[in-house]
C-alpha cells in the first residue's frame, strides 16, 4: 500500500515506511519504484510500462518523504534541484544521549567504505573526504529520549547517521553507528519529515510533510509540529 502525500501530472510523493528500499538493488526485494509503478498502472490503467524517476533516495531503515518523477521531464529539472542544492530537507532524528550543545551546524570530511557500506566522518579537512554539513536542534524531550530536527546542506551517504554519532549522539537503532541496541523493528530513528521543492513545470514551491511512524520510538513526539 503506497502511503500518497502528494500528486499531480508530473510528481508523486509518498511516505516511505522504514524497511523498504527506494531502489531495486542485489537482494531482490520489493522496491518504492515498483510499488509506484503499479499504484500508477493500476490508478490509471496504464497499459505496458510506466515511468517512476527515482530523483533522490532514503537508506533502507529510514522512514518519511520520498520525491519521485512521473514524467522524464520533470526527472531532469528535479535531479537538478538536487544537484544544485535547491531543496529543502528537513529530518526527525531519536538519539538518547543529550547534545552537548543544543543547537549548531557540524561540518565534517565524510569518506565512504563502499566494501562494508559504512562511512567515516574526519572533523579536519581531508584530500580523501566529501565536506558535510548539517544544522540541527534539540526541538523535544521525553526520559531518556531526545528528538533533533536536522536541515542537511549537503546530501552524503549516511551523512546525518555518521555526523550525530561523531558527537556522541548516535541515532536510536543505528548499530552501524554506534547505538547500543537494535528497535523492534529493525528501523533507525530517522525520519524525513518534510521537504520542499520548486515544482518542476509551475515553478511553485511545494512543501510536504509525513508523520513520524506509529512505532513505541516515535510515540512521545507524534504531536510536536514543525517549525
Amino acid at each position: 500500500m503506497l502511503d500518497v502525500l502528494f500528486e499531480d501530472n508530473h510528481v508523486l510523493v509518498v511516505n516511505k515506511p522504514a524497511g523498504l528500499l527506494v531502489h531495486g538493488d542485489e537482494t531482490g526485494d520489493e522496491c518504492l519504484a515498483d510499488i509506484a509503478k503499479l499504484y500508477l498502472k493500476e490508478k490509471y490503467n496504464k497499459p505496458g510500462n510506466v515511468f517512476v524517476g527515482v530523483v533522490h533516495r532514503l537508506d533502507r531503515p529510514v522512514s518519511g518523504v520520498v520525491l519521485l518523477a512521473k514524467t522524464s521531464k520533470a526527472l531532469t529539472r528535479l535531479n537538478e534541484l538536487f544537484r544544485s542544492k535547491k531543496t529543502i530537507k528537513t529530518y526527525w532524528a531519536v538519539v538518547h544521549n543529550k547534545p552537548a550543545v543544543e543547537q549548531q551546524t557540524l561540518v565534517h570530511w565524510l569518506i565512504k567504505d563502499s566494501s562494508r557500506n559504512v562511512t567515516k566522518a574526519y572533523a579536519r579537512e581531508n584530500s580523501n573526504g566529501q565536506r558535510s554539513e548539517l544544522s540541527y536542534r534539540l526541538i523535544s524531550q521525553h526520559q531518556k529520549s531526545y528528538l533533533l530536527e536536522v536541515n542537511p546542506i549537503t546530501g552524503r551517504p549516511h551523512q546525518i547517521r555518521v555526523q550525530l554519532a561523531s558527537m556522541n549522539c548516535p541515532i536510536a537503532g543505528d548499530l552501524k553507528y554506534g547505538a547500543p541496541a537494535p528497535l523492534p523493528d529493525k528501523s533507525i530513528a530517522l525520519h524525513a519529515r518534510r521537504l520542499q521543492f520548486e515544482h518542476p513545470t509551475l515553478k511553485t514551491i511545494i512543501s510536504v510533510s509525513a508523520p513520524p511512524p506509529a512505532t513505541a520510538i516515535w510515540a512521545p513526539f507524534q504531536g510536536i509540529a514543525l517549525s
